[in-house]
C-alpha cells in the first residue's frame, strides 16, 4: 500500500471558456510570468497553464473539481454551512455576501464525495477566490466533517490546499481550525486511509503548519508558493538571509517537504494511478 511505502450555483465556472464570443479568434490573455499574450482558447484548454512558460494561473474550486473527477460524479457535502460573525467585526457579513455573489462560493473551501478515474474518494479544494481562501471557523468545520465522512465510509481523501493563513476576521476562532482539522485527520489516519494533499499557488500560514503537510502523499503544483510566514519576517527573526526560491514547490521537494512536482494536465492521471494502488 502507498501508506507503507511514505512513511447550486455552478458545477463548472464560466473560466472554463472564453469570457466573450469563441467566435473571436483575437481575444487574449496575459500570462502574469512571462507576459506574453496567449489566446484565451488556448488557455482553457491547457487547463490555464501558460503553454509558452507553463506558469499555472490560480483556478476556482468547481473549475478544479471538473478537471478533476469524473464528470457527473462529484457530489457536494454541506454546501449550506456559512460563516458567522463571531467578533463583531465591521463589514465582515458584508463582504463575505459580495464574495458569495462574486465567486458563487458560500465559503473558501468546497467538499465533496465523487469519483478519480473511477475510484471513490473524498474531495476537498480551497479556493483562493474567496477572501484569499483564508481560514474561518467554516472552513475548519467543512473540512474536519469531510475526514468524519470519509473516515466512516472508509474513503480516502484528496484536498487541494490554498490559503493566505488565518481569517483574522475570525481570530481566536480562526486558529482553532488547525488543531480541530489535524484532529479529523488523525483520526482518519488511524482508519488506516490514505489521504493525499496537492498544494496550490499560495500554500501559506496555519494552513500549512498543519492539515496541508500531514498528507501521506503530498504533491505540488510547479512554482507554488509554499510556507508559513514571510521571507522578511523570517530573516528578521533569525537574523540570516534566506536562500532564493525557498518557498518555492522546487525548493521544498528537493529538500524532502514535497513528494513530487506534477504538473496541472497530469494531476488527474497521477491522483487516479495514487488510488487505484491503493484500492488493491
Amino acid at each position: 500500500m502507498i501508506l507503507d511505502m511514505f512513511k447550486k450555483t455552478r458545477t463548472v465556472s464560466q473560466f472554463l471558456k472564453p469570457q466573450k464570443d469563441e467566435g473571436d479568434p483575437k481575444e487574449v490573455v496575459v500570462c502574469k510570468r512571462c507576459k506574453k499574450e496567449v489566446l484565451r482558447q488556448n488557455y482553457a484548454k491547457n487547463l490555464f497553464v501558460c503553454p509558452l512558460c507553463g506558469h499555472c494561473s490560480r483556478v476556482s474550486a468547481y473549475d478544479r473539481i471538473a478537471m478533476t473527477c469524473d464528470e457527473g460524479s462529484f457530489r457536494e457535502l454541506d454546501r449550506k454551512l456559512r460563516s458567522g460573525n463571531p467578533l463583531k467585526f465591521k463589514g465582515y457579513p458584508e463582504k463575505l455576501e459580495n464574495l458569495r455573489s462574486a465567486t458563487g462560493l458560500q465559503e473558501a473551501v468546497v467538499t465533496g464525495v465523487g469519483k478519480i478515474g473511477g475510484h471513490p474518494a473524498a474531495v476537498g479544494v480551497m479556493d483562493s477566490h474567496f477572501l484569499m481562501a483564508s481560514m474561518g471557523s467554516v472552513v475548519g468545520e467543512k473540512l474536519a466533517r469531510l475526514f468524519e465522512y470519509a473516515a466512516r465510509k472508509k474513503l480516502p481523501v484528496v484536498l487541494f490546499t490554498a490559503s493566505g493563513g488565518a481569517r483574522m476576521h475570525e481570530g481566536i476562532y480562526s486558529l482553532m481550525q488547525m488543531a480541530k482539522v489535524s484532529a479529523a485527520v488523525g483520526r482518519h489516519s488511524q482508519e488506516g486511509l490514505l489521504y493525499v494533499t496537492v498544494l496550490t499557488d499560495p500554500t501559506t500560514g496555519g494552513v500549512t503548519a498543519s492539515f496541508a503537510m500531514q498528507g501521506d502523499i503530498i504533491l505540488a503544483e510547479p512554482r507554488a508558493t509554499i510556507g508559513f510566514a514571510g521571507r522578511r519576517v523570517i530573516e528578521g527573526t533569525i537574523g540570516e538571509k534566506l536562500p532564493s526560491g525557498f518557498q518555492s514547490a522546487e525548493f521544498l521537494c528537493e529538500h524532502g517537504f514535497v513528494d513530487r512536482i506534477v504538473p496541472r494536465p497530469e494531476m488527474r492521471e497521477t491522483l487516479q494511478k495514487i488510488l487505484a494502488i491503493h484500492s488493491k
